[in-house]
């Protein structure tokens, strides 16, 4: 198998994470993944070798809550210096109560967006012309709101409540996204984010009350890992997505955004305020 270059996938010992290493795996990418629990992410390895018959899959240890271990898993790769052809943030979490990282940050936004943002600044020496970053979103960005400095340490104003700080980091990570994109537009790299929609994974727990009311509505229209992953695989591998910069996609398609978050007010304050939480690790 002619190896096509290097695929750095997060969180891809998990139901889409492990779809999409299977997808970039059969299409000849040396595969990284990079994850946290380091035993499923083997067994996760030794099954898509077999499947995938790729034998260039790894297994390299990151906690997307810890900056340092971003920081030296970002250094592991760029010591070795093999150029970068996919960066898949697929990693994700949804905390059920407030924890506080190392780093004085909320759980849930250090691992759905200030992680995977100095994951990625920090990888950008490794990409050029015809690289790819997909990021993975969700449709609860659209309820999402930025208040600062509320929104790094406590994930919102006011109490805990999961989804909302769910959601606030997709919208972060979408704002990420599109101001990325047109950083990166004329170095050639493209950068995209993917809403899977509902999807049947370890995120969704049974922890509240209505949890179980929950997952009755829901039930329908939850969605398999594979046809969760379908969306991001297509920015990963498709020729056409490979055309396109700074999009939302879902689907498999391009959803257009409006004006409220392409000139989104705190797009701006957002990268800002991100860069001084990061600045110790560039």
């Amino acid at each position: 198998m002619k190896e096509k270059g290097l695929a750095v996938i997060t969180g891809a010992d998990g139901g889409m994470g492990g779809e999409i290493t299977r997808a970039v795996a059969l299409a000849g990418y040396r595969v990284v993944m990079a994850c946290c629990n380091m035993q499923r992410a083997e067994e996760k390895r030794r099954q898509l070798m077999l499947e995938t018959g790729n034998e260039n899959i790894e297994v390299r240890k990151i906690d997307l809550s810890l900056l340092s271990s971003v920081a030296s898993f970002a250094e592991e790769l760029l010591e070795e210096a093999f150029p970068i052809s996919l960066l898949m943030n697929n990693a994700g979490t949804m905390e059920t109560a407030r924890r506080i990282t190392e780093d004085g940050l909320e759980r849930t936004v250090s691992v759905n967006y200030v992680g995977p943002y100095l994951l990625t600044r920090k990888l950008l020496p490794l990409m050029g012309e015809g690289s790819r970053i997909v990021n993975m979103v969700s449709c609860t960005y659209a309820i999402g709101h930025l208040d600062f400095p509320d929104f790094f340490e406590q994930g919102r104003k006011g109490s805990f409540w999961r989804i909302p700080v769910y959601s606030n980091t997709k919208l972060a990570l979408t704002l990420f996204t599109l101001n990325l994109a047109e950083i990166l537009r004329e170095r050639g790299i493209v950068v995209n984010c993917a809403d899977p929609g509902i999807v049947s994974t370890d995120i969704i727990t049974m922890h509240m009350w209505f949890d179980p009311l929950t997952d009755l509505f829901f039930r329908p229209f939850i969605r398999t890992p594979r046809q969760g992953a379908a969306t991001a695989i297509l920015l990963l591998l498709g020729e056409e997505e490979g055309k396109r910069t700074g999009t939302l996609n879902v689907n498999g398609c391009r959803k257009y955004l409006s004006e409220k978050y392409t000139e989104h007010r705190q797009m701006h304050e957002l990268w800002v305020c991100t860069e001084d939480i990061v600045r110790k690790w560039l």
